[in-house]
This record gives C-alpha cells, sequence and structure tokens, in this order.
C-alpha cells in the first residue's frame, strides 16, 4: 500500500504540473482574477488580478486520481476504499464547490459571499460527514494521545466532528493570503494524516492523503512568490473540511489542531482581535490574521511562509508521533 500511496502522490504531482499552465492560462482568458481587500497589507495590491480558483484544479485531480483506484480496485476491496473515503472527498467536492462559487462572485462584484451564508452550507457538509463517520464506523469516542480511547458518546462524536469540519475550513481559509502558505502547511498537515491513517489501519485514507499532498505541491509549484495563481475559496476552504474529515475517519480528531497548528494561530489571532476591538475598542496585532501582523512588524513576505511551513512541518512530525505513541486495542 505505501507504494500506490507514492505512486498516486507521484501521478497527482505530475497531473498537476502538467495541467497547471493551460489551467492558469484558461483562468487569463476568462478574467477570473482576484480582488485584493484595499484595508490589507498595502503590498499586496500589485497582486491584483492575479489569477484564482487554483484549488479548483487540485480538486479536480484529486478526485480524477479517486475515480481511477475506484475503478482498477477489485469488488472487495471497494467495501473499504468507499467507507474511508467517501466523507473526506465528499467534504473537498462540496465545499469546494461552495468556494468556487464564492470566487466567482468575489470577481464579479469585488466581494464574496457573507460569512453566515457559507457557515451553513459548512454545516450541512459538516453535520452529513460527522453522521456518516459515526454510523458507519460506529464511532462513540475520541483518541487521546498516549492515552488511549475516551468514550463520549455517539451524539458528542457528532458534534465535535462538526465543528472540527466547520473550524478547520475557515481556518485554512484564513490561512490563505500569502503566496504559498496555506498551500505549504496543507501539505503537510495531509502528509502526517497519512502516516497516522496508515497505523490505525486505513490504508485507501493515506492514499488519498496522498492525492491531496502531491496536488497541492504541483499547485505550490505555480503559487510561489510571486504567484501565478491562488487557490481561491475553492481550495481554502476545501482543503479545511476534508483534512478534518480524515482527521475524524482516524479517530484522532485531538490531533488536528497538533497537525495544523498554523491554522489555529491564525484563527485564533482573528478571534482575539475581533473580540478585543468589540470590548475594549482596542485593537491586539497591527493587522490580523496573524501573517498580515507579522508582515506590517516588517518581516518580508517570504520570510512568513517560510517560517510558517517549518512550525506545520515540525508539528506534523508530531502529530505523527503521538499517534504512533498511542495505545489503541
Amino acid at each position: 500500500m505505501a507504494v500506490i500511496s507514492l505512486g498516486v502522490l507521484l501521478t497527482a504531482f505530475v497531473l498537476g504540473l502538467v495541467l497547471g499552465a493551460p489551467y492558469i492560462r484558461l483562468l487569463r482568458d476568462l478574467r477570473i482574477g482576484k480582488s485584493i481587500r484595499r484595508e490589507g497589507p498595502q503590498s499586496h495590491l500589485s497582486k491584483q488580478g492575479t489569477p484564482t480558483m487554483g484549488g479548483v484544479l487540485v480538486i479536480g485531480v484529486v478526485f480524477f486520481l479517486w475515480a481511477v483506484v475506484f475503478a482498477l480496485l477489485p469488488e472487495d476491496d471497494r467495501n473499504d476504499f468507499i467507507p474511508q473515503t467517501i466523507v473526506p472527498l465528499g467534504a473537498l467536492l462540496a465545499v469546494g464547490l461552495l468556494g468556487a462559487i464564492d470566487d466567482l462572485v468575489n470577481v464579479a462584484y469585488g466581494f464574496g459571499i457573507r460569512g453566515r451564508h457559507k457557515l451553513v452550507w459548512q454545516a450541512i457538509v459538516a453535520v452529513a460527514g460527522a453522521l456518516y463517520i459515526q454510523r458507519h464506523f460506529g464511532v462513540t469516542g475520541v483518541l487521546i494521545p498516549m492515552v488511549g480511547e475516551w468514550e463520549i458518546g455517539a451524539t458528542a462524536f457528532v458534534i465535535i466532528a462538526a465543528i472540527a469540519i466547520i473550524g478547520a475550513s475557515n481556518g485554512v481559509n484564513l490561512t490563505d493570503g500569502l503566496d504559498g502558505l496555506a498551500g505549504g502547511t496543507t501539505v503537510f498537515a495531509f502528509l502526517s494524516f497519512a502516516f497516522i491513517a496508515a497505523a490505525r489501519g486505513f490504508p485507501w485514507l493515506t492514499v488519498f492523503c496522498a492525492a491531496v499532498a502531491g496536488a497541492v505541491l504541483a499547485f505550490l509549484w505555480f503559487n510561489a512568490h510571486p504567484a501565478e495563481v491562488f487557490m481561491g475559496d475553492a481550495g481554502a476552504l476545501s482543503f479545511g473540511a476534508a483534512l478534518a474529515s480524515v482527521a475524524l475517519v482516524t479517530g484522532f480528531v485531538v490531533l488536528l489542531p497538533v497537525a495544523g497548528i498554523i491554522f489555529v494561530a491564525v484563527t485564533l489571532s482573528v478571534i482575539l482581535q475581533v473580540g478585543s476591538f468589540k470590548l475594549r475598542r482596542k485593537r491586539i496585532f497591527r493587522m490580523a490574521p496573524l501573517q498580515h501582523h507579522l508582515e506590517a512588524l516588517g518581516w518580508p513576505e517570504e520570510k512568513v511562509t517560510i517560517r510558517f511551513w517549518l512550525i506545520g512541518a515540525v508539528a506534523g512530525v508530531v502529530a505523527a508521533v503521538l499517534a504512533f505513541a498511542t495505545p489503541i486495542k
């Protein structure tokens, strides 16, 4: 299975590289360019009009490889393949559709769908995914690193699962904003859960994680500073939802904030900034999210990105080690 996962990762990477350039040309021809917020860092105004919706290509590559693997599998193996991957894939497609619509609205009108409206769709997808995982796998607990399973009951699991999917979706979306930042940290998180899935005996989930990692790595080829394309909400919202779904299937949803520590830190910076301003009329950070605060302090964009990548890589290793060190019945 390790060989299949590696093959899928490399295939996703090569497909993404081959299709990337013509896809970007298509986006330019259709004039699907990003509208940059005026209240953001002034250095980002030069990115106005850069092609967006790069996440659609990533989703397309992942879905294509999922379908190829499904078609090549014998009937017996499909009985394991579908349950292990259907929720992460479904989250990727369903939330990706929401993000794509938001990107198109942004291109047409200069602003996206209202947050509360996006939250409704995210909640529907999250609850549906949580219910499937709970009922199919009979989950009534979560795995605590180095301790074992903690019984919480089916209802509590569904609530936690839905919150995890919605939270991760928005966390990756908030992290997007610097060239390569969300993509790089997403790769490390998916690779971490690829190893965790393998350790938990979910080989096809490992293959899915490999497909996402390979496709996002190819996207980074074009998204590296200065970016030729942005992932857009189509990618940023869907990658987080899929990552949380993977974590839930493995049982290690508790390790999601560890592997995704950058997403957590960025989200908290926004919550603290908004809360402080509403309660005290004072800001904690010069600008939120966190990556823009660091830019305001004088950090070059590339330095913020690389340092966040390093933290994400270390966090991914820590999460994987904690999973391997956890006793499982």
